[in-house]
């Protein structure tokens, strides 16, 4: 006699449309290798047009996998794991690849860089603290693919560029909160309207290969310090006002 089971039973169809969210998902990983490739012939501006459309794949799979119950309907697959495992290509690997092979850093100090962005990618991955209750993330968030965008575009001198990379590194393990713009409930609507102004003014400089008004420079460096800073400057000031 069949022993009972208390799963709920779902067709085929249900299972074939939840299935297909995780491809989606795998399919940011085979969009990294193209980029790779790009970045390998030092295409840049392909390269992050790639990680570009990653990116909004990124952003798009967890909502609908949240929206079709896709883990109720097939348990036996995490989406959770595939979205780390393609995560750390996308927002550690490849950047870092073309942060060592860009020729903007100290070049005693890039293979040692690049060591340790994929080393802390992986490590601040693997960290079960990396999201806060609220929906933060604790520390920089291995947002390596952002911090390789800012390298191309703002080009600075090369022990600048070094210095503030190893920076990175370092506060990827100081608990600090940077808000995630998309799920954070703090002035949720203007972060994701900043975020869609940023969108654009990145895509503006990605095709034209970095070479941009200062004003679109300026404007892409405002957001991402708020980006970074929008939760220290919230708890300072909630701390004055104690």
């Amino acid at each position: 006699m069949d022993e009972p089971t208390d799963r709920p039973q779902f067709s085929r169809a249900m299972r074939l449309r939840s299935f297909s969210v995780h491809i989606l998902t795998a399919l940011g990983g085979g969009i990294a290798l193209i980029a790779l490739l790009e970045a390998v012939r030092e295409h840049w501006a392909a390269m992050f047009a790639w990680l570009g459309l990653a990116l909004l794949i990124d952003g798009l799979d967890g909502p609908i996998a949240r929206r079709l119950d896709v883990g109720l309907v097939l348990p036996n697959w995490s989406g959770d794991t595939l979205d780390l495992v393609v995560d750390f290509v996308t927002y550690v690997f490849v950047p870092a690849y073309a942060i060592t092979a860009s020729g903007l850093l100290i070049p005693l100090t890039t293979p040692i860089l690049g060591i340790a962005i994929v080393v802390s990618g992986a490590l601040y991955f693997a960290d079960r603290r990396m999201k806060t209750d609220d929906n933060h993330f604790r520390g920089f968030p291995a947002l390596w693919n952002g911090a390789a965008f800012y390298l191309f575009l703002l080009k600075p001198p090369p022990a600048v560029s070094s210095l503030a990379l190893a920076l990175l590194v370092v506060l990827t393990f100081v608990p600090f909160n940077v808000l995630h713009p998309l799920r954070t409930s703090r002035f949720r609507k203007v972060n994701i309207a900043l975020i869609a102004v940023w969108a654009v003014l990145a895509i503006f400089a990605v095709f034209a290969n970095f070479e941009v008004p200062l004003a679109i420079t300026l404007g892409l460096c405002a957001i991402a310090i708020y980006i970074l800073c929008a939760d220290i400057v919230v708890r300072a000031m909630n701390w004055k006002s104690a």
